[in-house]
């Protein structure tokens, strides 16, 4: 795929055993103590760069929630990138940036989405990239593993209800022992 070309890109955070959030919804799983010494070390601006290259983020309306009860405490992770949230309720939205959409995800892809942007950024939930997946709307899975094993909550890949081949596109480790796999769906 060349850097010019559409993509949609499905980026889940789990666990080892597949799960992306604690029956609670709590998040304090994300911070490991782990340190892997062969591992990648990230500075700040390389994640500002690659960040840059992402141009819409869409969501579902409980990640969406989520996210804003967080940026209560750390700030909106999603910063000024045009953010779509899928819904079908009345949710508040205070940032420019952000709107809601309600309706058809071809549509929304085919008529919203690839006509405005190149690199969008599907980041939650599992239930929003089961669809995507499930519609073949989307072109990779990015999954960052951390080094922990919840044992129960949300699963990231739950009744998708068919077989998809996956391509490897790349493997990397990092310091604090998250593991990322880059997968293109083949379609």
């Amino acid at each position: 795929m060349t850097a010019d070309q559409f993509k949609i890109t499905i980026h889940m955070v789990s666990s080892l055993d597949g799960y992306i959030a604690k029956k609670d919804n709590s998040v304090s799983w994300f911070e490991t103590a782990d340190n892997y010494e062969k591992g990648v070390t990230v500075t700040g601006q390389d994640v500002e760069e690659f960040l840059k290259t992402i141009d819409c983020y869409v969501m579902g309306s409980r990640t969406y929630e989520h996210a804003l009860e967080l940026s209560k405490s750390y700030g909106w992770a999603y910063g000024d990138v045009p953010t779509i949230v899928l819904t079908h309720r009345k949710l508040p939205v205070d940032r420019q940036n952000i709107e809601t959409y309600s309706g058809d995800l071809n549509k929304l892809v085919n008529e919203r989405l690839k006509p405005n942007y190149k690199n969008v950024w599907l980041v939650g939930g599992a239930k929003l990239a089961k669809d995507f997946i499930r519609l073949n709307l989307a072109d990779e899975i990015r999954q960052s593993i951390l080094p922990v094993i919840l044992g129960d909550g949300m699963p990231f890949f739950d009744q998708i209800g068919q077989e998809q081949a996956l391509h490897l596109k790349d493997v990397k480790a990092y310091k604090s022992g998250m593991v990322e796999l880059v997968y293109e769906i083949r379609k």
